[in-house]
């Protein structure tokens, strides 16, 4: 195992956990993770969201629901535990899932529900950024 682990978006080694139920598995995350240098964790439902689950998207500093549903306490208690995972680990980097209002770096979804992206934190990243953890995202 290596003595340096990277945190990882779980939906990318192909655990269903996104809101549609779907995964994102990328070979090169699954290879981490096959090495013990992945830790993998879906922060979403960290704060207690299920799968599946409603769409959301960032408004401002809240984080709504297609139905209009706040959302904004479970994804910030996803964060923190994430963060307290990363600080117990010991974790310098990590790699999230692109765009998505909890791990996206750069660009998010714009809160529209219409597929656009506006610049923007994910929850997660913002907090991770905030606590010097190097964030790179995954497509």
């Amino acid at each position: 195992m290596s003595d340096q682990q990277i945190l990882v978006s779980a939906c990318l080694v192909g655990v269903r956990c996104r809101y549609d139920c779907q995964e994102q598995a990328r070979p090169q995350i699954i290879d981490l993770l096959n090495q013990g240098i992945a830790v993998a964790v879906c922060p979403e439902q960290m704060g207690g969201l299920t799968t599946p689950r409603a769409p959301a998207e960032r408004q401002a500093d809240l984080v709504i629901t297609i139905q209009g549903e706040d959302v904004t306490s479970n994804y910030l208690q996803g964060a923190r535990e994430a963060l307290d995972l990363v600080k117990r680990l010991n974790i310098k980097k990590a790699i999230l899932k692109s765009k998505s209002p909890m791990c996206g770096k750069d660009l998010i979804y714009d809160g529209s529900f219409t597929g656009q992206l506006t610049g923007g934190q994910g929850v997660l990243t913002e907090l991770l950024l905030a606590n010097a953890i190097e964030v790179e995202c995954c497509d």
